[in-house]
């Protein structure tokens, strides 16, 4: 069930601010993932250390997950206090300076995945896949050139 929303002319969108509309995406996209998540009271950051241990298990310390996921966070996060989190809550262990999802962290995870699967449903009605792969691609451009990786992230 798509929102309707208001045709403009060709001219007059190519005349939008891409910084604006970008922006908004944005607060729109991660405030619905990030509301979500936080019914299973967790991060985004909960969130990214629960994909990454399931999908590399028994590779990932603290300081590896940490470096690496620094740079999609935006909140000051403390990561330290999610693996903490995580571990009290019995969703990872950590042995020998490793982490590894256990089954209620799997659990957790499949439960949190859902949720999000959901908001990428709704923010992708009435958009044609073709023009997603248009609008990533020129995002990923527009990225590149103001000297960012526009590369997608492993």
């Amino acid at each position: 069930m798509s929102v309707a929303i208001k045709e403009y002319s060709p001219e007059e969108l190519a005349a939008q601010p891409i910084g604006a509309w970008s922006g908004e995406a944005y607060r729109q996209v991660v405030g619905a993932l990030r509301a979500q998540l936080a019914v299973e009271d967790l991060t985004q950051p909960h969130w990214w250390t629960l994909n990454h241990v399931a999908g590399s298990p028994a590779t990932w310390s603290r300081a590896t997950l940490t470096e690496r996921l620094t740079a999609y966070e935006d909140l000051g996060i403390d990561f330290d206090g999610v693996f903490d989190d995580l571990l009290a809550r019995g969703w990872v262990t950590e042995e020998a300076g490793v982490m590894t999802l256990t089954e209620a962290g799997e659990d957790g995870r499949l439960r949190a995945r859902e949720r999000n699967l959901r908001v990428h449903e709704q923010m992708h009605e009435g958009i044609d896949t073709a023009d997603f792969v248009t609008t990533i691609n020129v995002l990923r451009r527009m990225v590149a050139n103001l000297g960012g990786n526009g590369d997608l992230p492993d």
